[in-house]
């Protein structure tokens, strides 16, 4: 009997993007992900001589890669989004409460979608904020078998193999798992490709935020929007309430300066504040997702550590915007959103 040949630094390297869209979905967390997919990578490394051939160095990988999501999940907590949590909105008064961990984390576009056209619209729906967050309702083992037959397309045979489990319990997990998440409402969103309407939605949205004009912002918002800001708890629901926030406890987001990112499938925006010292300072990774010509959902995450992951510095001096360097012009095409200065 002949083995396959250990695999090399070179061949495990090119399946890191997958391999983190798959630990993102399982995780909810770009920090949790690459941490996992350079486990991955280490112990696939380390074991190098165990790899036999008898499954492809794909199906190997991803066989680690479970493994280690699954030892990172045991005894945790699910990750959710402040509007999923099952609450009442808040008043604008008490909006913001006490900051909280656990919440999903948008990723970079860059960090989990493939580069192929033809598997990029199932990749995008897949890493949506809302898709995510809703698999963090199911059991870990359902929600490695969702992902790699709904998502991956994997035969249940293989599933079962990777998962060393039948087919009948594979199928039956699949089962449970697609009814858990049947309540996930799919909504048109705005994309990264855009059509003329949504464009327009996109820049005219930029544009008010930069003028800070509530009532222009407010008026791109659907009448049913629903705004959140973790790690705070709080969430808004209503385009009315939102316009109050702006006017209210956002004030000090007057004067921000925007640049153009792409996460979770969609376009984002990357908010640098003014900082009283001189200059921006990092403050928000912004994911608006849209439906019937309206924003829907803005989430807002507090995260100035995620500014690196978007290849974006945690401050700004008094450079002109187009001056700024884009973060996404190491892959030109991959989204027609990312990077572009929004002033």
């Amino acid at each position: 009997m002949t083995t396959a040949p250990a695999p090399a630094t070179s061949d495990l390297e090119p399946f890191r993007v997958e391999l983190t869209g798959y630990a993102y979905r399982m995780l909810g967390s770009v920090f949790d992900a690459e941490d996992a997919v350079q486990e991955t990578l280490l112990r696939a490394w380390r074991g190098r001589d165990g790899f036999d051939g008898r499954s492809s160095l794909r199906t190997w990988l991803y066989r680690i890669a479970t493994n280690v999501c699954l030892d990172l999940l045991r005894g945790r907590g699910r990750r959710a989004l402040p509007v999923d949590l099952g609450g009442p909105a808040a008043p604008v008064v008490e909006s913001l409460g006490t900051p909280a961990g656990g919440w999903v984390e948008p990723v970079p576009d860059t960090a989990v979608l493939p580069a192929d056209p033809a598997e990029l619209a199932v990749a995008r729906e897949s890493v949506r904020l809302a898709f995510v967050a809703a698999l963090q309702h199911l059991p870990p083992r359902q929600r490695a078998v969702l992902i790699l037959r709904d998502v991956l397309r994997w035969h249940a045979d293989e599933v079962a193999d990777l998962l060393d489990a039948t087919v009948p319990a594979v199928n039956s997990a699949l089962q449970r798992a697609r009814a858990t998440l049947s309540g996930v409402r799919a909504e048109r969103r705005v994309g990264p490709d855009l059509d003329p309407v949504d464009r327009d939605l996109l820049d005219r949205y930029v544009d008010a935020f930069a003028r800070y004009d509530i009532d222009a912002l407010v008026a791109l918002l659907r009448e049913d929007a629903v705004q959140s800001m973790p790690p705070y708890p709080m969430w808004l629901r209503g385009a009315a309430d939102i316009g109050r926030w702006l006017g209210g406890p956002g004030a000090e987001c007057r004067g921000s300066r925007l640049v153009r990112v792409a996460a979770n499938g969609v376009p984002a925006l990357a908010q640098y504040r003014v900082d009283p010292a001189g200059g921006h300072q990092a403050f928000s990774i912004t994911v608006l997702e849209c439906a019937e010509g309206r924003i829907a959902r803005l989430t807002h995450f507090l995260e100035p550590r995620l500014f690196p992951r978007f290849g974006l510095p945690t401050r700004l001096d008094s450079r002109p915007a187009d001056e700024f360097p884009s973060p996404a012009a190491s892959t030109p095409g991959r989204h027609d959103e990312g990077g572009a200065p929004a002033e």
